[in-house]
């Protein structure tokens, strides 16, 4: 039991970890995600600014191991997947290397989801 709650716990951290630096490079330089988004998306550099944001902040959610995090997390896994299914479709027609790691990004979400959903969060006191 305690070996299943420590998996739990490193795969809320890789997740955390994850979305952390996804989240600040984001902030920090939306328009290297412009080439990610599907072109038939309005307000392109807006929905990477607000993915940025939602990934900092189930991030800090999963860290302090807030109740709201793992839902968070999960809804802004499933948000940005169908970009990632978008490129992955894409990428076919261009660099087959790209292609490759495009394709292999689909099923490594699927462990995220997964941590995400089953994040361990912080028990309600009872005064």
């Amino acid at each position: 039991m305690a070996r299943k709650a420590l998996g739990l716990r490193i795969g809320a951290l890789v997740v955390a970890a994850l979305f952390l630096a996804s989240g600040v490079l984001h902030l920090i330089n939306p328009a290297a995600f412009v080439w990610l988004m599907p072109p038939w998306l309005p307000f392109q550099t807006e929905l990477i600014v607000i993915s940025g944001v939602m990934e900092l902040a189930a991030a800090l959610g999963l860290i302090f191991k807030q109740r709201w995090a793992p839902m968070l997390t999960f809804i802004t896994l499933l948000a940005v997947w169908p970009a990632n299914w978008w490129f992955a479709i894409d990428s076919l027609s261009s660099n087959p290397d790209i292609a490759l790691i495009a394709w292999l990004r689909l099923p490594l979400q699927l462990p995220l989801l997964y941590w995400a959903w089953k994040a361990p969060v912080q028990d309600r006191k009872t005064k």
